[in-house]
């Protein structure tokens, strides 16, 4: 597949939803005592994929860089303290994680995945800057 059609929402899917998912089952594991299956229920995961995260098995220096981004373990915080409390609604997460993104595309973060992810992409591209920009 050409990585020409590899729109910046796919790197994060790819990337950031994952590293942000990592946290928030941490978080619910350490602070909340809940398990990995509980975790995975919530998270609309599997055990084995929460067992992955626990563990850090893949050093990944992309997710590494983005769980200690303070933007995304704040919002993570956020929702393991919401599943914990049972105080959000269904649309929250997404809510939240959809709003993390526009932050982190207006600090260039998914700019920087994009150019690193798709090495055809052009130095000019603003497909970022054009999302973001008011109408």
């Amino acid at each position: 597949m050409s990585n020409n059609l590899r729109p910046p929402c796919e790197l994060v899917v790819r990337y950031v939803l994952p590293a942000f998912r990592s946290l928030v089952a941490k978080e619910l594991v350490s602070q909340y005592n809940f398990s990995q299956i509980a975790v995975a229920e919530k998270l609309g995961t599997t055990q084995a994929t929460i067992s992955y995260y626990l563990d850090s098995k893949r050093g990944d220096k992309r997710m590494r860089q983005l769980e200690s981004m303070p933007s995304i373990q704040s919002a993570a915080s956020d929702i393991a303290q919401g599943i914990a409390t049972e105080k959000l609604t269904l649309l929250d997460p997404m809510l939240t994680f959809c709003k993390l993104c526009m932050i982190l595309r207006n600090r260039d973060v998914v700019c920087d995945l994009h150019r690193t992810d798709v090495a055809s992409l052009p130095k000019d591209c603003d497909v970022c800057e054009r999302l973001t920009e008011k109408t």
